[in-house]
């Protein structure tokens, strides 16, 4: 007889033959022997013997393969397949360590996962329980999620650099993101007491990593605008690996950077350490100590500058009062060249009329001369003058009264005679009447 290896296979606690059940029916009353019966097993039995033996005898394993039917349920399971070329495996992942992945895979995406094989007793289905699952390749998961987050804010224009705002020269108070007791902010303070004492330094403490810590990046960041009035902030941390960074490369710190309405500077990380956070920034350095070298000027370059300024101050006067000067030369030869072309027109035009007018007016003077002549001639005709030129000559008193007839003279009276040259005294000696 062939031995029964499935008893081997579900090897535990027997159950009682059936035939010793509360419900079984008793068996007949016979002095014969009684027959053996086969062990019958339950559903459930045999669930669970096979469940127990495959997390018992398979120790957690990492299996590869492409993501197929992939889907997050509303209590934040993840249920999907993972399949080659000639087979597939059922696979979930639970809610807590759903969590921790950057971003949930595309299907097709070639992915490793590390688990513990088992089977649903519920179902009598063979799966795989997933803890930690990595995308093969380029950084995996956390490319795709930045990729992701960067395309989307890129699209609100939240990358633009035409928004990106210029840094205040002279910070008088200077703000602080970032973990109190990490080597970042022991950096940023002796950077800043260094290059610029005078700064007071506002710290809004935060975890900077783990779960739950963009969203306290984000809160410290609104609080300490809120509270306080820094003329620019720096939001920063030490280097570490993708995963340590992560908190920098979610949106609610995005989204917190961008609403500052003070510029913001991003030193996370390392040099080669690009997050979201330095691409939403108005100014990403590479470290935290460079980014407070970024935000303040240098005390001792300022003093040399203040040394030198009398100097400077008196060439750039004297600079300026020269290019004043050759200004205002070429504004006033400007004005000659423009008046000269406007009179020279006008000066012409006004000679011409000068000429015109002098010619008018002589012939004016011409044709009145002329005609006083005229009138004086008919008026010398006229004139008691002329009449004495013609020898004739007049009588009068020396009163001035004219003596026209005989009966005005007087024998022995005396009166003035006025000839065409001059006047005579004369006497009446004697009168004749005319004929």
């Amino acid at each position: 007889m062939t031995e029964d290896l499935s008893l081997d296979l579900f090897d535990g606690p027997e159950d009682e033959p059936a035939s010793q059940g509360a419900d079984s029916p008793e068996p007949p009353a016979s002095s014969a022997p009684a027959v053996d019966e086969p062990r019958v097993w339950s559903v459930s039995q045999v669930n669970r013997a096979v469940r127990s033996l495959l997390e018992n005898s398979v120790e957690p394993l990492w299996i590869g393969g492409e993501v197929g039917q992939w889907t997050r349920s509303r209590a934040g399971h993840c249920y999907f397949s993972l399949k080659d070329d000639r087979a597939q495996l059922r696979c979930v992942m639970f809610a807590r360590e759903a969590q921790q992945l950057p971003t949930d895979p595309v299907e097709g995406m070639r992915v490793r996962s590390l688990g513990a094989l088992t089977l649903y007793e519920a179902r009598g289905e063979y799966q795989f329980v997933v803890s930690r699952l990595e995308a093969e390749g380029a950084e995996g998961l956390w490319r795709l999620a930045f990729e992701k987050l960067r395309s989307r804010l890129e699209a609100e224009g939240l990358l633009d650099a035409a928004r990106k705002r210029p840094l205040p020269r002279y910070p008088a108070v200077v703000g602080v993101v970032t973990s109190p007791t990490g080597a970042a902010f022991r950096d940023i303070v002796s950077v800043l007491g260094r290059r610029a004492p005078w700064v007071r330094v506002v710290l809004s403490g935060t975890r900077v990593q783990g779960e739950g810590a963009a969203t306290e990046i984000a809160r410290a960041i609104n609080h300490l605008v809120e509270t306080e009035s820094p003329d620019v902030v720096i939001v920063s941390r030490g280097g570490g690996s993708v995963e340590d960074l992560w908190a920098f490369n979610e949106e609610p710190v995005a989204r917190a950077i961008a609403a500052c309405p003070v510029p913001v500077v991003s030193g996370v990380g390392h040099e080669v350490d690009v997050t979201i956070a330095d691409l939403v920034a108005d100014l990403r350095a590479p470290t935290p100590s460079a980014a407070a070298e970024a935000v303040v000027p240098d005390a001792a370059v300022l003093l040399a500058g203040l040394v030198r300024m009398p100097d400077r101050l008196a060439r750039g006067l004297r600079g300026t009062v020269r290019r004043r000067r050759d200004a205002m030369s070429q504004v006033l030869f400007g004005l000659r060249r423009g008046l000269e072309r406007r009179t020279g027109p006008m000066r012409q035009t006004v000679d011409r009329g000068g000429a015109r007018l002098e010619r008018e007016v002589r012939g004016i003077l011409d044709r009145r001369r002329q005609s006083l002549a005229a009138v004086g001639g008919r008026l010398d005709a006229l004139s008691p003058l002329a009449t004495l030129g013609r020898g004739y000559s007049v009588a009068r008193t020396e009163d001035g009264a004219v003596l026209r007839a005989v009966g005005d003279f007087t024998v022995g009276d005396r009166f003035l005679l006025r000839v065409s040259d001059g006047e005579l005294s004369c006497e009446t000696l004697d009168l004749k009447e005319g004929t």
